[in-house]
């Protein structure tokens, strides 16, 4: 029964079967763009604890541009920035839009090979033959699982260098908004100690009007005036230069970035560092660059095997030909055309293969060493970065407290002059601006060190700013600038 009812099967239903057959083999493959992406997003969120929205459609901008004006409208923090970056950077969108083009990729390489179809009219007299075939290339439809592994591990490796650069940018936001707020808060304490120049100027003035200080004091005072002046010039500009960067690092333009309002101080120092040993070994568990190097080497590895496979091989093809003439009967069976491996035999693409292997593993092992390092070095400067600036809250202000608490005594007792007093007090202003920069420094050594535990500093990202990345060279104010 069953063999009568396939032959009585119309060559209409055949062709629907055979149509079916191949859409169900292209539907194995199907384009998941947003799969692709989703391993990145969910490395920011678990990471950075931030969002990364991809936004491919008009109402996905508006959502994160109303996101944008919700974190603006509230002082802006470290994490807020980081947030921020991530919303607006252009080139990180762009790099979401390159893993859809490798995820179409990985698609391409899942497809079935096409059959090629040959068609032929061969006259001979009065004969005339009419050749039909139809044939598979046999060599790339047993390499298709090769392909795939291959294809799949490029993805991924593509999805590890995206995370890199989202770390970079990151990154570069949460340095640039250190620095802002540094220097905001540096602008402040100039400003306060250009107030008290300016109120020693005036009283050295009317003091020497009164005939009780010299003409040399009173230019000795009115010269810490001019000074404290150009120290308020030079950290106003250095103040909205990072204000700047800092906008560019985030991602808005100067109109948006109006309503940007930053605290009055960067974050108390924390009670303890965290142990070397653990730092290090978490780096290699999760250092992007090494698992970047892993997959690359998998993919050669995987590479390597296909090479293998298809090294006697570079041409295969199965087919079926059908000839038909009008003199004799009609011609059909399979047919295969092997290419002959006389000269090249693929030796050289095996050794090539394998060299590119061998060659991956050692720059793995690199990788690795320099990730060591640089950690370790990032640890360093910040526990130094830490203990500096814990030296100068617990030791050097209050000591300078002190001090200055014994020179209004002293002062009140007449033992001292306004003179000693405003020179104690130039030299409270100094200590704090060092105390803040000693702040600063250590914010932005603990930013490189967090980094670092994920990533390399210097790639995948935005270069740092100079006003980021080096201390300001803004000088505090004179401290010896009045005499006795």
């Amino acid at each position: 029964m069953s063999p009568s009812r396939s032959r009585s099967l119309s060559p209409a239903v055949q062709g629907t079967c055979c149509a079916a057959v191949l859409l169900a083999l292209a539907g194995c493959a199907s384009l998941q763009p947003d799969q692709a992406v989703a391993p990145v997003q969910a490395l920011t969120r678990e990471h950075m604890q931030a969002d990364l929205p991809w936004q491919q459609t008009q109402q996905a901008r508006q959502a994160a541009q109303a996101r944008t004006q919700a974190l603006l409208a509230q002082p802006l923090d470290a994490q807020a920035s980081v947030q921020l970056a991530l919303l607006n950077h252009r080139g990180l969108q762009a790099t979401l839009y390159g893993l859809g083009m490798a995820d179409a990729d990985r698609v391409q390489a899942l497809l079935w090979p096409n059959p090629v179809l040959s068609l032929g009219r061969l006259v001979r007299g009065e004969e005339t033959e009419i050749e039909r075939g139809l044939s598979f290339n046999l060599t790339a439809l047993l390499a298709r699982g090769a392909r795939q592994a291959a294809a799949q591990q490029s993805l991924e490796r593509l999805q590890l260098d995206a995370a890199q650069q989202v770390l970079a940018v990151a990154g570069d936001a949460r340095r640039s908004w250190i620095q802002a707020v540094a220097s905001q808060a540096q602008l402040r304490h100039a400003q306060i100690v250009l107030d008290a120049a300016e109120a020693g100027a005036e009283l050295a003035l009317r003091m020497h009007k009164a005939g009780n200080i010299s003409a040399y004091r009173l230019a000795r005072e009115q010269a810490v005036q001019a000074d404290a002046r150009l120290w308020v010039d030079q950290t106003r500009l250095q103040a909205a230069r990072d204000r700047s960067a800092l906008l560019r690092a985030l991602g808005l333009d100067a109109s948006t970035g109006a309503a940007l309002r930053l605290p009055d101080q960067l974050p108390p120092l924390p009670d303890e560092r965290r142990s070397p040993a653990a730092l290090e070994q978490q780096a290699l568990d999760q250092r992007l660059d090494i698992q970047a190097a892993r997959r690359q080497t998998g993919q050669l590895a995987a590479s390597l095997g296909l090479t293998r496979q298809t090294r006697l091989v570079n041409v295969l093809q199965l087919g079926y030909e059908n000839n038909r003439s009008n003199t004799e009967p009609t011609q059909h069976g399979p047919s295969l055309s092997l290419e002959l491996p006389l000269f090249d035999w693929g030796q050289a693409r095996t050794a090539r293969a394998r060299q590119a292997y061998e060659q991956s593993l050692e720059q793995t092992a690199q990788v690795a060493l320099e990730a060591h390092a640089e950690v370790r070095d990032a640890q360093l400067r910040a526990d130094q970065a830490w203990r500096t600036a814990r030296r100068y809250q617990q030791e050097v202000l209050p000591l300078a407290r002190q001090i200055s608490d014994e020179t209004l005594l002293r002062y009140n007792g007449m033992l001292l002059g306004v003179n000693d007093l405003l020179a104690d007090a130039r030299e409270q202003a100094r200590l704090m601006a060092a105390s803040l920069m000693a702040e600063r420094d250590y914010w932005l050594a603990e930013a490189d060190l967090s980094q670092s535990l994920l990533g390399p500093l210097d790639s995948g990202g935005p270069s740092r700013s100079s006003t980021a990345a080096a201390p300001s060279a803004t000088p505090g104010p004179r401290s010896g600038a009045a005499g006795h």
